[in-house]
């Protein structure tokens, strides 16, 4: 818990104090936590798995809002909004063990902790910053540098050899850990728009596509692609 921005600044009796009042919940993949507008008394560290935030459209269809793995938290939010009701929905993308806090309790705290109160407003500002730059990309740029930029962010940090390794400066391949219909809600884009542009980048040499595996065989070229604007795919 010490490694999340929420809980890094506290000191070892808030944080005994929080795991005092949190239960530890298990969800199975696909599981609903709440829905939208439920009333919103906790909010949730991820300790293993990945939850999707998302909201559901008038058509039933959704848009995924956020994806939270381990190591992270949400819905804290809404100790300072006022609300006391959650504005999405949140389901388990996988078996999920989450820490479940009590709202309340953790905000009366922070009352008492004014470095606390800091540690947590660079978190939401942190936050905040991420959806207004998501939103400026989903307004100004293409379908195509959306999925372009996508790849790039989960490229392996660390490089290693392999065969793809000098034209992606040892960077290859990457796991898609995710449903196709995941990842295109998460793009604002249709499943079909997703395998129509990998479809694409893969017969252009851009990438390589086996199964759940994509390899990157031209980096300068999806770095290219990951800096146009304009709309459309």
């Amino acid at each position: 818990m010490k490694q999340s921005p929420l809980f890094a600044a506290l000191s070892d009796a808030q944080l005994q104090r929080v795991q005092a009042r949190a239960t530890t919940l298990n969800l199975a993949e696909g599981e609903w936590l709440f829905k939208q507008d439920d009333a919103a008394q906790r909010f949730y560290f991820v300790r293993s798995g990945q939850m999707r935030l998302f909201r559901l459209a008038a058509d039933g269809s959704e848009k995924i809002i956020e994806l939270v793995g381990a190591g992270q938290t949400f819905a804290e939010a809404l100790m300072f909004m006022g609300t006391g009701r959650y504005p999405v929905c949140a389901a388990a993308l996988s078996p999920v063990k989450l820490l479940s806090i009590d709202a309340a309790d953790f905000a009366a705290m922070l009352r008492e902790s004014p470095e606390t109160c800091f540690a947590l407003l660079g978190d939401l500002s942190r936050r905040l910053h991420g959806l207004i730059a998501e939103i400026d990309s989903l307004a100004l740029v293409s379908a195509t540098a959306r999925v372009a930029r996508w790849l790039l962010a989960r490229l392996p940090k660390e490089p290693h050899s392999g065969q793809d390794s000098e034209r992606t400066g040892g960077l290859g391949a990457l796991a898609l850990d995710l449903r196709k219909s995941v990842i295109a809600s998460r793009l604002s884009i249709k499943p079909e728009t997703w395998s129509r542009i990998t479809r694409r980048l893969a017969e252009d040499g851009v990438i390589a596509v086996d199964g759940q595996r994509i390899a990157i065989l031209d980096l300068a070229a999806l770095r290219a692609l990951a800096d146009e604007g304009g709309s459309g795919s």
